[in-house]
């Protein structure tokens, strides 16, 4: 199985390059999810979070963690072992696929990425991403800024680049070029 890591920062488009290579037939998971389930439904870290910072509502930590990187780096080192437990739960379940495709912001910070086989960012523009980004979660400028900023640029980590700075049809060109790469 060639197991593939998509990422790139935040409002770069990597939803939107998950759902094209699901509708290419592939099975594609998003760790971003997993982690909102984590948030939702796993008492451990309920507990965890709300002895760390008095709340285990997901909304309401991103608020303290995006205003200050120390407790990010908690949160980080507090959630990253429970996604990546779900990360092989995944690989694990999926055995069979040919090519299985695993979404998720932080896969170079995290260290995730040594996990994968290939690696995918996905780039645009920064004035972009802050109206994509300002627009989708309804943010002002310097709240949706932070978020920006709060992430590193790693795509000269990654295998393959895909450019997300046009139409949607030009998008799905460029994915269907790199799965027949793969």
């Amino acid at each position: 199985m060639l197991k593939v890591g998509i990422t790139g920062n935040i409002a770069s488009g990597k939803s939107q390059v998950e759902k094209i290579i699901s509708d290419c037939g592939y099975k594609v998971f998003d760790l971003d999810k997993t982690t909102h389930s984590l948030f939702e439904n796993s008492e451990v870290l309920k507990q965890k979070l709300k002895s760390e910072f008095d709340t285990f509502e997901r909304t309401e930590v991103s608020k303290i963690v995006f205003n200050d990187k120390n407790k990010l780096k908690t949160l980080e080192n507090i959630i990253h072992p429970m996604i990546k437990d779900e990360m092989f739960k995944i690989f694990d379940e999926n055995k069979a696929q040919d090519k299985l495709f695993v979404s998720g912001a932080l896969l170079f910070e995290s260290g995730f990425s040594k996990f994968f086989d290939k690696t995918i960012f996905v780039e645009a523009d920064p004035k972009l991403r802050l109206e994509r980004l300002m627009k989708r979660n309804n943010l002002a400028e310097t709240e949706a800024s932070k978020r920006i900023n709060s992430q590193q640029n790693n795509k000269h980590l990654a295998d393959i680049i895909i450019q997300n700075n046009s139409t949607i049809d030009e998008l799905k060109q460029r994915v269907k070029e790199v799965l027949k790469l793969l």
